[in-house]
């Protein structure tokens, strides 16, 4: 099963299983991305809604993305708010679907099933007009050496693991300076805010130069 199908898979049950790294990355993202209101929101990775309402209510127009089918037909079912506008793509590919330059890109657990950022960082800086703002929140690395993944539980009780692939805070900065971004901030997330635990989510909040 590629990651897509295990997306799909998961949709049905993506938002009533207990999910920890989904709940806190939320966090992550409204205590991160200024608040609005911005003119064009795009996200990345909407999945079946998790975070798009609350950036809906951030921006005039807002395109939700995902390469799940069925992730986004839970999203759409929810019937969010009119600016919303939902995309299928894979972001590994050009943005063909994005017809003018967006002031916000978001970004949410899902850089970790992509080998190469320099890909997603080439195709966001084309995205975002000069200052524009790319937000992203993703598990964070030490807990991916301690071996903890995406992963779910099928309806017969299999244990389904997601390909994924470790990104060191280092990676992304360093891409990100190499497409023109300038961190404005980085932040490191805990189970329960327990700083001496390992941080279970990353943040970043990159901001496009020139």
């Amino acid at each position: 099963m590629n990651v897509q199908q295990a997306y799909d898979a998961w949709a049905v049950s993506y938002d009533s299983m207990p999910n920890p790294t989904r709940d806190l990355e939320a966090r992550a993202l409204q205590q991160t991305v200024p608040p609005g209101p911005h003119g064009h929101v795009v996200e990345l990775g909407c999945g079946t809604g998790k975070n798009t309402a609350w950036l809906a209510a951030q921006a005039r127009q807002l395109t939700a993305v995902d390469f799940s089918a069925e992730m986004l037909a839970q999203a759409q079912a929810k019937r969010l708010a009119p600016q919303v506008r939902f995309q299928q793509a894979d972001i590994t590919q050009p943005w063909h679907w994005l017809p003018a330059p967006a002031d916000v890109l978001s970004c949410s657990l899902i850089l970790e099933h992509i080998r190469d950022l320099s890909v997603v960082f080439a195709h966001a800086r084309a995205a975002l007009r000069p200052g524009g703002l790319f937000y992203i929140g993703e598990l964070h690395p030490f807990k991916q050496y301690r071996g903890t993944q995406a992963r779910f539980d099928l309806p017969n009780g299999t244990r389904q693991e997601l390909e994924c692939y470790v990104h060191h805070l280092s990676d992304f900065t360093e891409t990100a300076r190499q497409h023109g971004f300038l961190c404005q901030r980085l932040q490191e997330w805990f189970d329960e805010d327990d700083r001496t635990s390992t941080p279970r989510i990353v943040s970043f909040l990159f901001k496009r130069e020139g």
